[in-house]
């Protein structure tokens, strides 16, 4: 065990990213049945359907979940009362300022965690009082850095300026991964992508299938002057890069966005039209297995490169 998996109270310091439309409650429960923690993704749910799939949540597992809330979601308010009423034990913020909401959560005795793309961000969220963080390196699919930091650079970097526990994401996928940011000073990961091709998520069948398919190059940061998201290049795609190359402002590029582009691309399926948000690490998905097969899998590769690590030497021999 480690400050991870105690605080949490899981088997393995493997936690499913709250991500929209992909992460309803047969996915996060399949992942907290596997020993993960599963985190529903409330950025794409109102209040009530959020309320439905905690409940949902509750009669599919017994294990700890929580709640990943973006705060600069509109609904962001009512989302929290949701969480406080419906007594969620843990909850991730993320897209804003972690002030806002961790006093209120955490005298709800609700443990908190907040994702942040930087060391300012990380040092901001520990001051605010939140127990745990999650650093996201550029790699990442969900909302990122603007400055672009690689996860190789961005764990030691807030590891050195913190005190609270650190949870690694941003280009982790498998076991191998997860060992090297450990190595870097994480206690944990925090994984999306690669969940996003497992039977309950509730993406869409076509979007799960394209990220087999996908090769180096397909995704790009786009939508910098919003909330940076990778982006898979279709022709949605196109046509935000067409936008800002032309100096779209931030109002302009939301109308583009306010077509519910990311719900017609990740759960309805709209591959050409619609916003589909991955990271990198989709180049290494080869299959659409179960969550529990996907978190075994991680797991049981980490202990071997953890294994495999251990046995390497360099010979004195010149």
């Amino acid at each position: 065990m480690n400050r991870i998996t105690q605080l949490f109270k899981i088997q393995y310091p493997i936690i499913q990213a709250g991500m929209v439309w992909c992460s309803g409650y047969k996915l996060a429960a399949a992942v907290s049945n596997a020993g993960g923690l599963g985190l529903l993704g409330a950025g794409s749910m109102s209040a009530e359907l959020l309320r439905e799939q905690i409940q949902q949540c509750r009669l599919a597992t017994n294990k700890p979940f929580g709640v990943n809330v973006p705060i600069m979601y509109a609904r962001a308010d009512e989302i929290i009362q949701v969480i406080i009423e419906e007594k969620v034990a843990i909850v991730f913020t993320s897209a804003g300022n972690p002030a806002k909401y961790t006093g209120l959560l955490k005298d709800h005795g609700i443990t908190v965690v907040h994702v942040v793309p930087g060391v300012k961000f990380a040092l901001k969220a520990q001051t605010a009082g939140v127990d745990a963080i999650v650093a996201e390196g550029f790699e990442a699919g969900g909302h990122n850095g603007r400055e672009e930091t690689t996860t190789l650079c961005l764990i030691p970097a807030v590891k050195d300026q913190i005190q609270i526990p650190l949870i690694a994401a941003g280009g982790i996928g498998d076991g191998r991964g997860m060992l090297s940011v450990i190595a870097l000073g994480a206690e944990g990961v925090q994984i999306g992508s690669r969940f996003v091709a497992s039977i309950e998520s509730s993406a869409h069948q076509h979007f799960k299938e394209l990220l087999l398919h996908l090769k180096e190059g397909d995704t790009m940061l786009s939508l910098k002057k919003l909330a940076p998201v990778r982006l898979v290049k279709n022709k949605f795609f196109q046509s935000v890069q067409l936008a800002e190359a032309s100096g779209a402002s931030a109002e302009e590029l939301l109308i583009l966005l306010s077509r519910g582009r990311a719900k017609r691309g990740m759960f309805e399926g709209d591959l050409e039209e619609g916003e589909l948000e991955i990271g990198q690490i989709a180049v290494l998905i080869q299959e659409i297995l179960p969550a529990a097969e996907i978190l075994g899998r991680i797991w049981n590769e980490f202990l071997l490169a953890k294994t495999q690590l251990a046995s390497w030497s360099i010979s004195n021999e010149t």
